[in-house]
């Protein structure tokens, strides 16, 4: 346990100093101005966490969170940066989202680090100290009214959590007919807002299950993960989201 300990954090260190190069449409922005941030040239910069990397203990482990944050998410943004510079087109997008919407004209590196920084800026928010056990008001007549249950809903969600295969996400989603409408899952870095998306819809809830988002505490017990991740969701932030996504 030690030694696979030692090299996770060994290949965090690698994927920080080197850089790793390795569907559906929204057209709202997941930052406000506090948090949407570009450095003087304009590329794009890590978002402020909203607690501290221990804040979620002992859902999330504060070593999982600190590497997940300052090393996975930051190596997202570095290889980004470069790929656009090498591009000359540094500062040419004024958001993320902006990005995404034209990403599929891009090589795999942009589309794959665009997305890994979309995707966890995004997870960040939805996370959250002691968060609460149920969605308050419409969103919860919402689950209710499209999956039977908020029971039914969990347990939906973490099969389609557990059914993919390798790295990926899971997201609840509404539709373009402003329906709660599903569940869906997609690989690597992929998200709701690439142009080239297989499905359309705005985003709501999202988990990453990726084996860095979880391999320092529960090694390959994925299953336990996710029903950790039960205890720390951020149901406000899903709540205006879906109240976003419905207007």
């Amino acid at each position: 346990m030690r030694n696979s300990r030692r090299k996770f954090l060994q290949q965090a260190a690698l994927i920080a100093g080197a850089g790793m190069t390795t569907s559906l449409t929204s057209s709202k922005n997941i930052f406000n101005e506090a948090t949407e941030m570009q450095d003087s040239t304009g590329g794009f910069t890590l978002p402020p966490l909203p607690y501290a990397y221990d804040a979620l203990e002992p859902f999330i482990d504060k070593q999982t969170m600190e590497i997940h944050y300052t090393k996975h998410h930051q190596a997202y943004i570095n290889n980004l940066n470069k790929a656009m510079a090498d591009a000359g087109e540094t500062g040419k997008y004024s958001s993320i989202e902006e990005l995404l919407k034209k990403v599929s004209g891009y090589n795999e590196i942009v589309r794959n680090n665009a997305g890994g920084h979309y995707n966890h800026s995004l997870f960040w928010k939805l996370l959250k100290p002691a968060g609460s056990n149920l969605p308050g008001g419409v969103l919860l007549d919402a689950i209710n009214n499209n999956f039977h249950s908020f029971e039914n809903f969990k347990t939906i969600f973490t099969e389609r959590a557990m059914s993919v295969f390798g790295s990926g996400w899971v997201w609840l989603i509404v539709d373009e007919n402003k329906k709660l409408s599903g569940i869906v899952t997609t690989q690597n870095q992929q998200n709701l807002l690439m142009d080239n998306a297989r499905m359309k819809g705005d985003a709501v809830l999202a988990l990453d299950v990726w084996e860095h988002a979880y391999y320092l505490k529960y090694q390959n017990r994925r299953a336990e993960y996710v029903a950790a991740w039960w205890n720390v969701i951020n149901w406000e932030e899903a709540s205006r989201l879906f109240t976003e996504a419905m207007k």
